[in-house]
């Protein structure tokens, strides 16, 4: 756990989303001593509404009618993993649901969050089904980069890009199967990886200067079938360049 973080400050990573799980103590303590930020999900659950991403954060979509007992769960562990991780200062964000997976009473369950945590940022849907609430409009989008119109989303809340990029390179000999590898662009070598990823990174520039946010990046490692991390899944391969990957993010930070 700790290599990982390490290895993406040394990216120049300064925030990292842990989408829809929840780590022992000690790696939100690193976090803390390397000052790396993070974005806390709620693990998704009670699946099956229906949903469709396009054409941005508002998407088709439907809240799922869960069962009291459902519901209460939710509530019930979503309450535990606050309070179990309220101490720890590397978490900035709060985020309860994912691209409407199990997603419900979205507005109630957002100000509910807020109130039990104030000191923090609430990100009310990753990825879209929106609702006016909370403090982050996120979209999704794969590969390249794009954000909500900030015009239309952004008055009053922070315009983030909670998921993009996903560039696939399986490295023989540390994947986890031996085929069917994806991802959602596949490259042949690390300087094909790595020129594409430039590409994105100058996007990225531009958007900030409209006003992006913040930028999420999928992903740190492989992932079983998914071979779009910077590492393989065994940590033995770093896929592009420490260095190069850093100067292409230290042009992020000079706006």
């Amino acid at each position: 756990m700790n290599f990982d973080i390490d290895k993406l400050k040394e990216m120049g990573f300064n925030m990292i989303r842990k989408h829809i799980k929840v780590e022992p103590a000690r790696y939100y303590y690193h976090c803390d001593k390397a000052g790396m930020l993070l974005w806390q999900d709620m693990p998704s659950g009670d699946l099956g509404n229906h949903w469709e991403p396009r054409p941005g954060v508002l998407g088709k979509a439907t809240d799922k009618d869960r069962s009291p007992e459902s519901e209460a769960y939710y509530r019930k562990e979503w309450d535990v993993i606050i309070n179990s991780l309220y101490n720890f200062p590397s978490i900035v964000v709060w985020t309860p649901f994912n691209e409407a997976w199990g997603q419900f009473k979205t507005a109630e369950i957002t100000k509910w969050t807020m109130r039990k945590d104030p000191s923090r940022l609430v990100n009310s849907a990753s990825g879209g089904n929106f609702y006016p609430v909370g403090d982050i409009v996120d979209l999704h989008n794969y590969p390249d980069p794009a954000m909500p119109r900030p015009d239309i989303f952004g008055h009053d809340r922070a315009v983030v890009l909670g998921e993009f990029g996903g560039l696939g390179l399986p490295v023989e000999g540390h994947t986890w199967q031996t085929d069917k590898n994806w991802g959602y662009q596949s490259f042949k070598n690390s300087s094909e990886l790595l020129k594409r990823y430039s590409g994105m990174m100058s996007r990225l520039e531009e958007l900030v200067k409209l006003g992006l946010s913040a930028a999420v990046y999928t992903q740190t490692t492989d992932v079983e079938g998914e071979v779009n991390g910077f590492m393989t899944y065994d940590r033995k391969v770093i896929k592009m360049p420490v260095d190069s990957v850093r100067q292409l993010h230290d042009k992020l930070y000079a706006f």
